[in-house]
């Protein structure tokens, strides 16, 4: 099916810079092999786009299947193969994907949306977008310190845009609870689940198993979650799904959208530089001096904090932003996005743990600080940026 319409991206005005010009060198990895998937050029075909020159193709990493280049009609297109242990899954996954860029044309100029959609076969499980040439990930601006106030606060309206805009009457979109943060895991984990996870993950997971205040915390965030207003909500925001490319912004990989609590995507947002500070404490980011010696509990501390103070702006920057365009939330909806925060951090530990055999001590160093927001998350509330002042 073709998606005749052009979506553009979220843009601030014409004279505003998001993003300084910046040449972007990435490694280029090989593909699945096409001849092992003869539906992708045949959709190709079908959309009138042509076949895949095969000399241009690379693979950006991600769980899925995916395939960048030119194709012979003289287009850049990205073609995403949704793949999944579960058929079902599959299926949940594309049909809230489809949801969102069907939807999309219609949305305000102002709100998030992804690079131009061009067309879907849904039995094959692929999806085609316009390929955004010379973009950089918002992962690659904060690595590098170029993801600015600007940048955040328009992010933050065209968040605030998406949960704010209106559904379609009568659209069949899941409401079902995400599966993060999962309480049932945090009880016990089935075999084969355990089987599949590395020394780095069980030990994690044993962490959390045994700590009963963080499993209260997270039963009552479940709660509050399932109480909460629902609006279209990404779901699985991080700045890594952002591209920037001059003034525009997209966002990608909308597979968890749904209608569900906006603080999720509010939290996820905190949650990524909450995360980034922590693991500046090992760096000589943002130091005038730093001495290179074994540091103590205390120092970790001290250094912590002043990381936070210098991230922690533009927080504050994509709040201001998101408040502009939804001045109205729920009493509780900062808490919970604080407390999503925290769980971010839990859950970057566990992401971290599946490449490794064991924990480090700046792994343990985020999670300390996630749990701790988690059990309290109204007492964070300033901290993270999301406060009124």
């Amino acid at each position: 099916m073709k998606h005749s319409q052009r979506t553009e991206g979220v843009t601030v005005g014409s004279n505003t810079a998001l993003l300084p010009e910046k040449k972007v060198e990435r490694p280029r990895y090989t593909p699945v092999d096409l001849d092992r998937h003869p539906a992708v050029e045949a959709l190709l075909g079908r959309l009138g786009l042509g076949a895949f020159d095969r000399d241009s193709l690379a693979a950006p990493v991600g769980r899925n299947d995916t395939w960048a280049g030119r194709t012979t009609g003289g287009r850049s297109v990205f073609v995403k193969r949704l793949v999944g242990t579960d058929p079902a899954e599959v299926e949940r996954r594309m049909k809230r994907l489809l949801a969102f860029h069907l939807w999309a044309r219609d949305l305000p100029a102002e709100a998030l949306r992804g690079p131009d959609f061009l067309g879907y076969d849904r039995d094959a499980a692929l999806v085609v977008f316009e390929l955004v040439d010379g973009a950089r990930n918002g992962a690659e601006l904060m690595v590098d310190e170029t993801f600015g106030a600007d940048l955040a606060t328009t992010i933050g309206e065209a968040v605030g845009q998406l949960h704010t805009a209106v559904p379609p009457a009568g659209a069949d979109w899941d409401r079902s609870l995400p599966y993060q943060p999962p309480l049932e895991a945090l009880h016990g984990l089935s075999p084969a689940t355990f089987d599949s996870l590395s020394f780095g993950e069980l030990q994690g997971w044993r962490l959390m198993q045994q700590d009963a205040d963080l499993r209260a915390a997270v039963a009552r965030l479940r709660e509050w979650e399932a109480e909460a207003p629902l609006v279209p909500t990404h779901c699985d925001l991080r700045v890594d799904q952002l591209l920037i490319t001059g003034d525009t912004v997209y966002l990608t990989d909308w597979e968890e959208f749904r209608l569900a609590d906006g603080a999720r995507d509010v939290g996820s947002f905190a949650g990524e530089w909450l995360y980034r500070s922590v693991l500046d404490i090992v760096t000589t980011r943002g130091d005038t001096v730093f001495v290179d010696l074994e540091l103590t509990h205390e120092m970790v501390i001290s250094r912590g904090v002043a990381k936070m103070q210098r991230l922690m702006p533009l927080v504050r920057d994509f709040w201001r932003g998101y408040r502009t365009a939804r001045p109205t939330v729920d009493d509780r909806f900062a808490a919970r996005a604080a407390a999503f925060a925290g769980w971010h951090l839990l859950d970057r530990l566990m992401a971290g743990a599946s490449r490794s055999s064991r924990l480090s001590g700046i792994e343990r160093a985020a999670a300390g600080i996630g749990r701790g927001v988690l059990l309290q998350p109204e007492k964070f509330i300033d901290t993270l940026g999301l406060g009124d002042s």
